[in-house]
């Protein structure tokens, strides 16, 4: 068996990439967190794009194990926001804490930025880049998630901004919708899926 660092200590990210993996009908890779390897020095985010910091995670990963490692870098881009909190949007708030007072601290902290925006120009798309890098060279792929921010948070599935995305064509929102719902349809979601091949040439 292969092994396959996600450079995360997210065990959702962990799972994501298992049910993509095992409906791609991938076998042959044990994928291992960050948290079952020997800690090593990880370079701050401070990438202007989410493929510049997916990157760097995964060969700081590379680096340090020598093990083929998959990172990713997500977030949403709001486009009332000019974009924003893009990069930016795991520490939007700047609050400190673990992740959900973060993840309830930011979305507070969106909602009230778009107070004011009518219905009309709350749209919004989650953004994932993934990257691979390993002996056999590195891939960096990018998902998008195209929807709208509604203005209560709904649902309690997800993490992140899930319970106020909703996602184009969509009556519910992404902390509404099951695991096998939002892996067919999300951002991160369509960009593991492009790495399939990579991961199945490493697979053998």
């Amino acid at each position: 068996m292969a092994e396959v660092l996600v450079a995360s200590r997210n065990q959702k990210k962990l799972a994501e990439l298992h049910r993509v993996l095992d409906a791609a009908g991938v076998s042959g890779l044990t994928l291992l967190s960050l948290e079952d390897v020997d800690p090593f020095d990880e370079a701050p985010e401070t990438g202007a794009t989410f493929e510049e910091n997916a990157l760097a995670k995964a060969r700081d990963a590379y680096r340090a194990t020598g093990l083929a490692s998959v990172a990713d870098d997500s977030g949403l881009e709001v486009a009332a926001l000019n974009g924003m909190p893009g990069v930016l949007s795991a520490r939007w708030s700047g609050v400190a804490g673990d992740a959900a007072e973060k993840d309830r601290a930011n979305t507070a902290l969106l909602l009230a930025q778009l107070g004011d925006v009518p219905d009309g120009r709350r749209g919004a798309a989650f953004v994932s880049a993934c990257a691979l890098v390993s002996r056999a060279g590195e891939t960096v792929v990018r998902g998008e998630w195209p929807g709208s921010i509604v203005r209560e948070p709904r649902g309690d599935g997800g993490f992140g901004y899930d319970p106020v995305f909703l996602p184009s064509g969509s009556d519910r929102t992404a902390a509404e919708l099951s695991p096998a719902e939002k892996d067919a349809a999300s951002h991160r979601g369509r960009a593991l899926a492009l790495l399939v091949p990579a991961l199945r040439e490493l697979a053998g």
